[in-house]
């Protein structure tokens, strides 16, 4: 027998060279990146990452695309995403190609709709994420890290008028900011039914404007509570200037010790900072100064249901804050007998603010980038957008709850009051 037949029946070794480290850390990587968009509900979005894989969208063309710049932060986003996305947006390790918002409202609604998140991961994730004390001492320092770095930041982008840092009212679509603040604060004047000479308590007045517009519009005199320095100190500059210091008091206190009685008593974005744990003792507070034909409004962001603030939300923007659910508002009411009046969502409302203050924020970049680094450009940018999305997807509420003792019976019987033609005095 020849060689050649010897040899003729011989097979071929295949090649089993295992695959490469690089090889083997791409595919994991990849593989974490689809866990990624399983998580958020397979959302249209895409991810590229660091070494150019790309992660398609699978069910309808990409909103936006997610750029993860790191191993590390892709890790990170798997394990805390409410956290580290943030964390990492700041940093420039995630970046975010196309539009902000839209990005951010198809997590919030493809997050809800996977809801993939185990009960041990959430736990450890509540660790990770514990709220800051809103203690006397540890309110004075929450507020202090968002409303003390400086009033000419937010002269920038708030409303020129009475630079409120709250949801506007607008009445119609084609208004402009300040005449969205101007009808909100009229919106809260007239619920209240302000009259001449009357006395008002106001808690968390921020600069002022509202407590300067019910005393130059409504004829009352206002004693208004606010624990941040920068801003009682606009505010009594401003008071003086507009010839309004013998109408209004501003006191750099917190409301826990307000002490006195009222006509009416109004707070505007201040009850998300109080926390629920002290809302029966705002209730005393309540109780204390409302006399029998005494009336209150409390407009507050809040959520359908009880949950807390976003962990990166509560770390880096606003230590401490956590919007109630209107059940969670009870707890300041019924243990005193007050009645609640009035209930209004102005969820919609806020997103247009924001949608103001963020293109406001844009187009101030210059002089913001002379004040601050990158970084906080970065964190103000995510937040401003982060609020649209989270107003636009039912994320967040807006709440305006009117109340009065229960045994007050001065109560009007319509809502023709809140729309009539402006009865500025």
């Amino acid at each position: 027998m020849s060689s050649d037949n010897k040899t003729s029946g011989a097979t071929t070794v295949p090649d089993t060279k295992p695959p490469s480290p690089a090889t083997q850390a791409g595919a994991i990587s990849r593989w974490l990146a689809e866990r990624l968009l399983d998580a958020c509900g397979r959302a249209p979005l895409r991810i590229t990452l660091w070494d150019g894989t790309q992660v398609p969208a699978q069910l309808a063309a990409p909103v936006a695309t997610m750029r993860v710049n790191t191993r590390a932060a892709l890790t990170r986003l798997l394990i805390h995403p409410d956290l580290y996305f943030g964390e990492d947006f700041m940093a420039g390790a995630i970046d975010v190609d196309g539009d902000l918002v839209k990005f951010l409202e198809a997590v919030y609604t493809g997050g809800e709709q996977a809801d993939a998140v185990g009960p041990l991961r959430r736990a450890a994730q509540n660790l990770m994420s514990r709220r800051r004390s809103n203690s006397l001492s540890g309110s004075r320092s929450n507020i202090h890290h968002h409303y003390d770095i400086g009033n000419d930041f937010y002269q920038l982008w708030l409303d020129r008028v009475a630079m409120q840092y709250t949801c506007a009212y607008f009445a119609h679509p084609e208004a402009t900011l300040e005449e969205a603040q101007v009808a909100k604060m009229d919106h809260v004047c007239r619920k209240l039914r302000l009259k001449p000479g009357e006395f008002v308590i106001e808690a968390g007045c921020g600069w002022g404007g509202l407590a300067r517009h019910m005393a130059r519009h409504y004829g009352v005199r206002v004693r208004a509570f606010n624990i941040s320095r920068e801003q009682v100190r606009f505010a009594r500059e401003r008071a003086a200037q507009e010839g309004l210091d013998n109408q209004i008091e501003y006191i750099e206190d917190d409301y826990r010790n307000i002490s006195g009685s009222c006509d009416c008593f109004v707070s505007v974005g201040m009850l998300e900072h109080v926390g629920p744990e002290n809302y029966r003792e705002m209730g005393d507070v309540l109780q204390r100064i409302l006399p029998q034909h005494g009336r209150g409004l409390i407009h507050t962001i809040g959520r359908n249901c009880s949950a807390p603030m976003n962990a990166w939300i509560e770390k880096r923007i606003f230590p401490g804050a956590r919007p109630p659910s209107l059940r969670e508002m009870m707890d300041i009411f019924e243990h005193h007998d007050f009645s609640v009046l009035d209930v209004e969502n102005l969820r919609l409302h806020y997103a247009e603010t924001l949608r103001h203050w963020l293109a406001r924020f844009e187009a101030h970049q210059d002089e913001i980038h002379g004040m601050f680094d990158e970084r906080f450009i970065r964190t103000w940018r995510l937040y401003l957008a982060g609020s649209i999305a989270s107003f636009t997807t039912g994320y967040l509420q807006l709440f305006q709850v009117l109340f009065a003792p229960g045994k007050n019976n001065d109560v009007p019987m319509t809502r023709d009051h809140l729309y009539s033609v402006s009865n500025h005095s």
